[in-house]
């Protein structure tokens, strides 16, 4: 067949996919024959993936040409032919077979003409086998092939099965179908071939869903269309991530469309058709069930669906929707749940509907439903104008809700209400409640879709509270005190004093953002004199109160405030969880990871207990950092991962630094320098942004640089919290544990002088503070700014003095980081034997972390030191222990800055060690030296 290579795009995505199948390539052109499956449901992008490896799998390094591809597909028609893509296979141009082979009469036999025209290809050039849609394929092409694979030994071989792991999907289904009624199922050969492609799966490759990003990427290169984030989101929900049915859509919608928020999103055309072919095969007691459950939605009971749809017995009904593929049902004793198999079939169903036939199903389903919230949405679709009579209803149904905390209940219930009123004030009124209750929910890219609108309202005290609400969630400071302040000075204190009290709430959240513990005090007590105890204002302000103490350097009131406030906590209910949160936080800052543990892990949980996404992901993300503290580095990567796909969804952007720095630290530690480069990418912020968010961000971009020996770099990061205008929170011990790391790498660049003025106030404030993990890290840099004045005595003293802070404090890490800098600066001072000692010490500590990175610079400081050495080969034994350090990491790739950062020693001393080894070994250049140290068995 012809190469249709040129036929498929770039795939959007894809970097692990494709990855995987040049692997898959590479080892087979080593001579390996491999296999491989790539499966996923149809339009996913399976082929182009395949092709685009293919294209791409020739590099100008390669010392042999791409080689050859053979390309078949499987068709549903050909399905129960026997030995059809075999057949195929063997009259593809240039086989290396006679003109026209026999035709295969068994298994074996056909297995042997394959294995025979695949190893004289392979011969002359590497192969690729490429079985496009082979679920179609017939079950004897596919044994035959199997049984090819398993006589091939060193043929550079690879063969490709491309498969939908689902072939009854729609869009690519049985369509159009050959008899006037539609199959009952899969055809038995389809159901073999779907048996016989799990013996392929040693290798599998399974495209995902495209992420929102990936769907932005997708309708700006295909479509010139620019989405948002939130409606990317929107349309990866309606598609599931499928790149065919997403980029049918981009290109099929008015642009214009993809701006509106609100706008019900259909099914692409050739989907819309696929779904009205197989439901008008069904018979009209199906059609309804369908129908019914289009209008009722997603998990529908039967047995409203079934009223709705009309009389007779519903299971018949169920059973052959099921069989067409449109709904699938979860049944448990006494319940039954109705849904369709893809949002896109629910689409495609509803815009069939007539306005006249939806209105109708939507009335009678407000009739039927025992659900007041349910019945107000179906009278609410089945109406065509506005209504203040029923806009006023939802506003009362809303306002129940919003006592419960059913925040995104509260939100569609207002948006309706909106929709439906008349007067432009109750619809402006309702519409900013309805953002606000979004925000409440977590649901910040929803909210930011309604943003332009709501800033065109006339500037009032409600709009500017939800419009500062909403800045500080997306991470802007300066917008939020516009606004917040624009709403305080037009309250009224005698008419909006509940609104004045939500407002100092948002300004509690701003000035934690800004990280500025008085002013989270003094915002605190106002929120809590105006609120009424029971209001959500007043709790989450009581409970934020201790932090802000804490911040403000009044640790002992903080406690006081939380003891207090605890004493009169319900057992119940959401309020709880803020006060987990704050009291956890505090005592991580304190000195008590194991009590900060405990209460976090509290504050994380949302369901049952009402509680509220962005207190947990604030929980999360300082539950990550409690569980790094302690040593639980899998748990804290595991929470921190849970916590970012979470933020995905939300867009609480004050909390996104704050998770990836422990993420980009952990990965760093690891020696996953691409991993922690993603984190800390992840978890950028600048000045534009809440201090909140800048200070993690500096300290993820820090901690990779420290872990690669850069302190130049941990400089630079850190330089943007230097020049923090207010940073007296900031600074305050035990919170954001910067000032260390920065002071480390002041003295390990060089510039002692800045060290020493630097470290000064804040030991003194940690010791005012009796702050010991604070103390026994700045104590660290202490210990190395004394040791680089030349009084090792003194670095000795401090390095000990640190180490005793830590006792009966269970925070390893520190313990290790710190007995790396002990045992370096001992090393450094000529003490090799007490130094060797300390770096075992750190060595297994980071070991027992597993903080790879670190263990072997341990391995390469105590090689340095010399005292005790591995076995080495001739050449590399005739090098001292210093140069075979130097060697190594220039070997590595290392500068000679670099090599002397993380050796301790200056730049004069690795270019003089670095003579004497290109001498020894015969060399003249650092290639060479990398040549060298990739055959550790060459003598010199």
């Amino acid at each position: 067949m012809n190469d249709p290579s040129e036929a498929y795009g770039s795939p959007i995505g894809r970097a692990a996919e494709l990855a995987a199948l040049a692997r898959a390539i590479r080892a087979a052109r080593a001579g390996g024959p491999t296999a491989v499956l790539v499966e996923g449901p149809a339009g996913i992008g399976k082929t182009t993936l395949v092709e685009h490896a293919l294209r791409t799998r020739h590099t100008a390094a390669d010392q042999e040409p791409p080689g050859a591809v053979l390309r078949v597909r499987g068709v549903s028609w050909e399905t129960e032919l026997p030995f059809g893509v075999v057949q195929q296979l063997l009259r593809t141009p240039g086989n290396g077979l006679a003109p026209a082979p026999e035709a295969p009469r068994d298994v074996l036999g056909a297995a042997h003409l394959l294995h025979r025209q695949w190893t004289g290809r392979a011969e002359r050039e590497p192969l690729t086998v490429v079985v496009d849609d082979a679920h179609w394929a017939d079950p004897e092409s596919l044994r035959a092939i199997g049984s090819a694979l398993r006589r091939t030994t060193t043929e550079r071989l690879l063969v490709v099965l491309v498969a939908r792991d689902d072939p009854r999907e729609l869009y690519g289904g049985y369509e159009p179908y050959e008899s006037p009624e539609p199959p009952a199922g899969p055809p038995p050969a389809v159901l073999t071939a779907l048996e016989l492609l799990d013996h392929f799966r040693e290798h599998t490759v399974r495209p995902g869903p495209l992420t929102p990003q990936e769907l932005r990427a997708l309708a700006r290169e295909r479509a010139g269309i620019a989405l948002d984030l939130p409606t990317a989101r929107r349309l990866g929900r309606h598609t599931r991530g499928n790149p065919r049915h997403a980029g049918r859509l981009l290109r099929e919608l008015p642009p214009d469309s993809w701006q509106d928020p609100r706008g019900e999103l259909p099914a692409p055309a050739r989907y819309t058709a696929a779904v009205r072919r197989r439901l008008a095969h069904c018979a009209p007691a199906t059609r309804a069930l369908v129908e019914a459950c289009a209008v009722l939605g997603d998990d529908a009971p039967l047995a409203e669906a079934a009223a709705l749809a009309g009389p007779g017995d519903p299971l018949p009904a169920v059973d052959e929707a099921r069989a067409a593929g449109l709904l699938t049902a979860a049944v448990d004793p006494g319940r039954a749940l109705l849904t369709f198999a893809h949002p896109l079939i629910r689409a495609a169903v509803r815009t069939g509907l007539g306005l006249t036939r939806r209105a109708e199903l939507h009335a009678r389903a407000a009739r039927l439903t025992d659900d007041p919230g349910r019945g107000l949405l179906h009278r609410t679709a089945a109406t065509t104008t506005t209504d203040a009579a029923l806009a006023e209803e939802l506003d009362r149904h809303a306002t129940g809700r919003a006592s419960a905390g059913a925040w995104s209940e509260v939100a569609d219930t207002l948006v309706h209400a909106a929709r439906l009123s008349p007067g432009r004030a109750e619809r402006e009124d309702r519409l900013l409640r309805a953002v606000d209750a979004m925000i409440g929910a977590g649901d910040v890219p929803r909210a930011t879709a309604f943003a332009a609108e709501l800033e065109s309202f006339p500037a009032d005290t409600r709009r500017g509270a939800v419009l500062g609400y909403l800045a500080i969630m997306r991470g802007r400071p300066a917008e939020a005190d516009a606004f917040l302040t624009q709403a305080w000075r037009r309250c009224d204190p005698e008419r909006h004093r509940d609104l004045m009290a939500r407002i100092c709430q948002r300004r509690v959240l701003h000035a934690l953002g800004r990280w500025d513990g008085p002013e989270l005090v003094t915002w605190a007590r106002r929120a809590i004199e105006l609120a009424d105890p029971d209001d959500p204002s007043a709790v989450e302000s009581q409970a934020v109160l201790g932090l802000g103490l804490a911040a403000a350097g009044r640790p002992d009131e903080a406690l006081a405030a939380y003891d207090a406030a605890a004493a009169a906590l319900p057992p119940g209910g959401a309020q709880p969880q803020r006060f987990h949160l704050g009291r956890g936080w505090v005592d991580l800052a304190l000195d008590a990871p194991e009590d900060a543990r405990r209460r976090l892990e509290a504050a994380v949980p949302t369901g049952y207990r009402m509680g509220s996404t962005r207190i947990s992901l604030w929980a999360q993300g300082w539950l990550a950092r409690t569980q790094f503290a302690l040593g639980a580095w899998p748990e804290a990567l595991e929470t921190a991962q849970r916590a970012a796909v979470r933020l995905a969804d939300s867009g609480i952007e004050p909390v996104r630094p704050l998770v990836h720095w422990t993420a980009a630290q952990i990965h760093a530690l690891r020696g996953d320098r691409e991993a922690a480069d993603r984190h800390a990418a992840e978890a950028a912020a600048d000045g534009h942004h809440y201090e909140v968010m800048l200070v993690p961000a500096c300290l993820a971009r820090a901690h990779a640089a420290e872990a690669r020996g850069d302190y130049e770099r941990v400089v630079e990061a850190l330089t943007p919290v230097v020049r923090l205008p207010a940073r007296d929170s900031v600074d305050e011990p035990g919170f954001w544990p910067w000032a260390d790391v920065y002071a480390n790498a002041l003295v390990l660049t060089g510039r002692l002088d800045d060290a020493d003025a630097f470290l000064a106030p804040h030991e003194q404030r940690a010791a005012r503070r009796g702050r010991r993990s604070a103390l026994a890290r700045l104590g660290l840099a202490r210990g190395r700014l004394t040791a680089a004045r030349g009084d090792i005595d003194g670095a000795r003293e401090e390095f000990d003095r640190s180490l005793a802070h830590l006792n009966r404090l269970p925070l390893p890490y520190d313990r290790a980081r710190i007995g790396f800098a002990y045992g370096q600066t001992l090393r450094r001072a000529g003490k090799r034997r007490e130094a060797d000692t300390v770096l075992k010490n750190a060595r297994d500590a980071y070991a027992a972390l597993g903080a790879r990175a670190y263990v072997e610079r341990c391995e390469r400081e105590l090689q340095a030191g010399g005292v005790h050495t591995a076995r080495l080969t001739p050449g590399m034994a005739r090098l001292t222990p210093q140069e075979r350090a130097v060697a190594g990491l220039v070997a590595a790739g290392a500068t000679n800055q670099q090599t002397a950062l993380e050796l301790f020693i200056s730049v004069k001393t690795v270019q003089y060690h670095l003579t004497n080894v290109y001498a020894k070994f015969g060399i003249r250049s650092r290639s060479e030296l990398a040549a060298r140290f990739r055959e550790p068995s060459t003598e010199a």
